[in-house]
């Protein structure tokens, strides 16, 4: 059973909805023990970073989501649920993350006359040749995000150029994040998902 952490401020539907179509049994929640209970654990999301932190300590969900982490549960950040397993974020002033990956979420500059938010597909280049996701190289997926994080490169599965270069997917020990869809990015993202789902949650 895979949870999927219900806070108010996620995709989960779709998310559900990709790995039903994988033929993996998910559970919508946000009572502690489901959670750490659980073969591996999703954390999706979408809006702005503050009222996404807030709302997971409002249902006591960050402590929970760190002992996720402690206990070696897989636990997969999406879009902003990537953003909120980094340290920091600037999205409208300074806030605190989950700390589960060193790093901080900095918005685009506007000044590289680009579109933001970046909204679209856009290809990835592959920095860990032996990760789960290795799949992901030379593939386009699906971004949705005005912010992006800034990491040491060890951390970085793939990114992608934006005017500058964009972790797509991050990896620290059983924490991994995706900053776009895969649940939106065909073919190429369910293979993702399934890859998560045989090479570190069937471990």
């Amino acid at each position: 059973m895979i949870a999927i952490i219900d806070y108010g401020a996620g995709n989960t539907y779709n998310v559900a909805k990709a790995f039903q179509y994988l033929g993996v049994q998910t559970v919508l929640t946000a009572d502690a023990q489901t959670i750490l209970a659980s073969e591996a654990v999703v954390l999706p999301g979408v809006g702005a970073f503050r009222p996404a932190m807030e709302q997971l300590e409002k249902r006591d969900l960050i402590n929970v989501i760190k002992q996720v982490a402690a206990n070696k549960i897989p636990l997969l950040g999406i879009c902003l649920g990537m953003q909120l397993l980094f340290d920091s974020s600037t999205e409208y002033g300074l806030h605190a993350g989950l700390g589960l990956i060193p790093g901080k979420v900095i918005e685009f500059s506007k000044d590289m006359n680009l579109s933001i938010p970046q909204v679209g597909w856009n290809k990835n280049k592959l920095l860990q040749d032996k990760s789960v996701f290795a799949d992901v190289a030379e593939q386009y997926t699906y971004f949705v995000h005005s912010y992006y994080a800034k990491c040491d490169a060890k951390y970085i599965v793939s990114a992608v150029d934006y005017g500058v270069s964009v972790p797509a997917i991050v990896q620290n020990d059983n924490v991994y994040g995706m900053q776009f869809h895969p649940e939106k990015s065909a073919q190429v993202g369910l293979n993702l998902l399934k890859n998560f789902i045989e090479e570190v949650v069937a471990k």
